[in-house]
């Protein structure tokens, strides 16, 4: 059968990565009240690690944008990093969000240049036709 599907949501987020840096400075139990084991250890595992914790940040910043609640639990949104591209895992409120709004998907797409990173969500219903 195929499916039919429709955006239900759509969001966006810009970080400074200097800025974030200074935070995770200032603020060493940053990264874990906002990130899961797993977000952290491979962003810790880069070179430079603020980069890439910063593209997660506005990762969840996004999607809760995308869900039309914002963000205040931050590890109930997971950017999930496998082969390819990387995913949206969510779990908790998010994930009951998600559901009574009938969202199948979050499509999430990162990028992160020398002064900012930057993410895009959209959340995508699919039913059959």
């Amino acid at each position: 059968m195929p499916l039919s599907s429709s955006v239900v949501g759509v969001g966006v987020d810009v970080m400074g990565i200097d800025r974030f840096a200074a935070s995770l400075a200032r603020r060493p139990r940053l990264a874990e009240r906002c990130f899961t084991r797993a977000e952290a250890a491979y962003c810790s595992a880069k070179p430079y690690p603020p980069q890439h914790f910063a593209a997660r940040f506005a990762a969840k910043e996004a999607v809760g944008k995308a869900l039309g609640i914002g963000m205040t639990r931050w590890r109930e949104v997971e950017v999930v990093r496998g082969r390819g591209a990387p995913t949206i895992a969510l779990h908790g409120l998010y994930a009951r969000r998600a559901a009574d709004l009938g969202v199948d998907r979050i499509h999430i797409s990162l990028t992160h240049g020398r002064d900012s990173a930057i993410a895009f969500a959209i959340a995508e219903s699919c039913s059959p036709t």
